[in-house]
């Protein structure tokens, strides 16, 4: 005799019938017709060889083996109900862990974590910062918000949130604010740009879209991350290019200005997760994202 288990929906056929003792309640508590449950039963009955159940009047009686099969299956099945309940309720409760750069989370998310934590209080989000060693795939995170341009890794689930759009930003501080403010793009062919060692494309990038030779450009203080390049443009060291979400909040509170706007790249500002984790609390954080940074557009 084949020691394989006989099929689950047989089992669970059984469990029901048994434990309500009615072919027609454990058919509507499976969401399937009598006749199906009836069919399992037979189908179980054949697997183990053995009669379960014997008719006793209109209904049904367990037999010995019926019985025996009934408290096992019972308990089996308690077990798996609470292991669920358990897993569940612990995915539940652990928090949404969410990578994205040091400047994306100082610039931009920090100043709308309020806002998010009353929008969607149950998400629990936790913020791993860190500059391009941030992998969903490893073990401690749930996603990754990241600036990228497409083909999307065939093993990740992306939600793309907006495309980016970058432009030259300075400070009312800086010596040649007044000059540059009424001059058109080329002028900044004389300026010593402030740039960063985790964007190197940005400004070619830029300079190509405008239609200037990218190898015209002059690049004074090299910073290593974003974060410190915007902080030096705030301080009126030079002029810094920028994602435009980054600088909304300067740009509003008149720490920066924008003279010459921004214009949209390749790439897009998207939530990755692992298509093997999928979580629908992303799907949430991704809608919220999305209508945060549209909402900044305006």
């Amino acid at each position: 005799m084949s020691r394989d288990l006989p099929p689950l929906n047989a089992l669970r056929a059984f469990e029901a019938t048994a434990r309500l003792n009615s072919v027609s309640q454990a058919a509507e508590q499976l969401n399937v017709t009598h006749g199906a449950v009836s069919r399992q039963l037979k189908v179980l009955e054949e697997h183990l060889g053995v009669n379960l159940f014997v008719k006793e009047g209109r209904g049904l009686k367990l037999t010995e083996a019926g019985i025996r099969l009934r408290d096992a299956s019972a308990e089996a099945f308690d077990r798996l109900r609470n292991v669920c309940t358990e897993l569940t309720q612990r995915h539940i409760d652990a928090p949404f862990v969410l990578g994205c750069s040091g400047s994306l989370l100082a610039r931009w998310f920090i100043p709308r974590l309020g806002r998010l934590n009353a929008d969607l209080p149950d998400l629990r989000l936790h913020l791993s910062a860190g500059e391009g060693d941030l992998d969903p795939r490893r073990p401690g995170l749930d996603a990754l918000l990241v600036f990228a341009e497409p083909p999307w890794p065939a093993d990740m689930q992306v939600y793309e949130l907006a495309s980016e759009r970058i432009g030259p930003v300075l400070s009312p501080r800086y010596a040649h604010y007044p000059r540059l403010c009424q001059a058109p793009v080329s002028a900044l062919l004389d300026e010593p740009l402030l740039h960063t060692t985790s964007r190197p494309q940005a400004w070619p990038s830029w300079a190509q879209q405008n239609a200037i030779d990218a190898n015209d450009l002059k690049y004074g203080q090299g910073f290593e991350h974003l974060y410190y390049l915007l902080e030096a443009a705030v301080a009126g060291l030079g002029v810094a290019i920028a994602p435009e979400p980054l600088v909304a909040e300067d740009l509003r509170a008149g720490r920066l200005a924008a003279p010459w706007g921004f214009k949209e790249t390749p790439a897009q500002l998207a939530l990755w997760l692992p298509k093997r984790a999928a979580d629908g609390r992303a799907r949430q954080l991704a809608q919220w994202l999305k209508a945060e940074l549209a909402r900044g557009a305006v």
